[in-house]
């Protein structure tokens, strides 16, 4: 199993998302963690929400962690941070470029949330392929 890092600058929104979807996708390929420069006290509620639709429930397992709470990984990526990402040593590394839907519309975060979803399942055929 390859373990896969989410990274954004808070980690309350976009990289807790695509965490909770390689929780759910991807059993047997990848161990999913996802991490922060900066942390939230929580999980962006907005979020909890819109994944609730599909029926995945991130505060089951998930809480904001910082770069330095999560093991080695081998492949990285970053959501696209408009500012600095921040840098963790890997194997594979690649940004998603979504924009952070925090404070918008339910729709802007279905959007991000469908996006964040058909990226995960092709990088899982990556992974599963060994491209990545």
């Amino acid at each position: 199993m390859r373990r896969v890092a989410f990274i954004c600058v808070h980690n309350s929104c976009r990289s807790q998302m695509a965490e909770a979807f390689g929780r759910v996708l991807g059993l047997g390929v990848m161990e999913p963690y996802s991490a922060g420069t900066e942390t939230r006290p929580a999980i962006n509620q907005d979020a909890v929400r819109i994944m609730k639709e599909i029926g995945v429930d991130m505060e089951l397992w998930q809480k904001p962690k910082l770069l330095e709470d999560i093991p080695a990984v081998d492949i990285v990526v970053t959501m696209g941070c408009n500012v600095s990402c921040p840098l963790l040593p890997c194997q594979h590394r690649e940004d998603w470029g979504l924009d952070d839907p925090s404070g918008k519309s339910d729709e802007e975060f279905r959007v991000v949330r469908n996006l964040i979803h058909a990226r995960m399942k092709d990088l899982l055929r990556r992974i599963e392929s060994g491209a990545v």
